[in-house]
């Protein structure tokens, strides 16, 4: 009888995961349909990177504009540009422009265009607690990495269940380094100039260009 009761247990307790990783996969889904209706995104951001054994404890501010599969990132005192084929790189006080092309083989990378899609696959997801940060109802969904062999132990993405956008996103390392993501300012389909994502060498006439391929 005993044993009976615990596989009923079990059979219990994995039907209400079984539940709570569509009920995560459900709202993921609709964040990734708000996002594609958008004709381009303004956000204003906070970094910080933290490591208690290290004693690291870092915080910057950012800002990305994105449309499509292009953007523009200014942070940590640089500029990045995609152009949709290549990535631009310029750093102000080293006087320096890289120009590569975009790598595609490394998937594990949440890069600015796939920042608020990236989760679409790689993961399990798992429906965790849901926290009321100023007045804002913000579901956290955990995702675990797929992949054995990814340094990254668990990411937890922070939902706004209102507007379905998303509010944070903490990425945690096996190796114990946590890095927060939030967004501050998150604005949609602004006026952009033609040339916003476009790289234009003239802007920069005594930087070294550093050509990787």
């Amino acid at each position: 009888m005993k044993k009976f009761l615990a596989i009923i247990m079990l059979l219990t307790i994995s039907v209400s995961t079984q539940a709570q990783d569509k009920r995560a996969k459900n709202l993921l889904d609709q964040v990734t349909a708000k996002i594609k209706s958008y004709n381009n995104i303004v956000i204003d951001f906070k970094y910080t990177l933290t490591n208690t054994k290290e004693n690291i404890n870092q915080e910057s501010k950012g800002n990305v504009t994105l449309q499509g599969n292009k953007y523009v990132l200014n942070f940590m005192g640089a500029t990045k540009i995609f152009d949709g084929k290549k990535t631009y790189t310029i750093v102000p006080e080293d006087e320096e422009i890289t120009i590569s092309s975009v790598n595609d083989a490394d998937e594990k990378a949440i890069t600015p265009n796939k920042m608020l899609t990236f989760f679409n696959r790689g993961y399990k997801y798992v429906w965790d607690i849901q926290q009321n940060i100023n007045g804002r109802k913000i579901q956290l969904i955990k995702l675990i990495p797929t992949n054995t062999k990814d340094q990254r132990k668990e990411i937890l993405l922070g939902i706004d269940t209102q507007t379905k956008t998303i509010y944070n996103l903490i990425e945690v390392g096996k190796n114990g380094t946590r890095t927060t993501l939030t967004v501050n300012s998150f604005k949609t389909n602004q006026p952009l100039s033609k040339n916003q994502f476009t790289f234009v060498a003239g802007k920069y006439p005594n930087y070294y260009i550093n050509k990787l391929d």
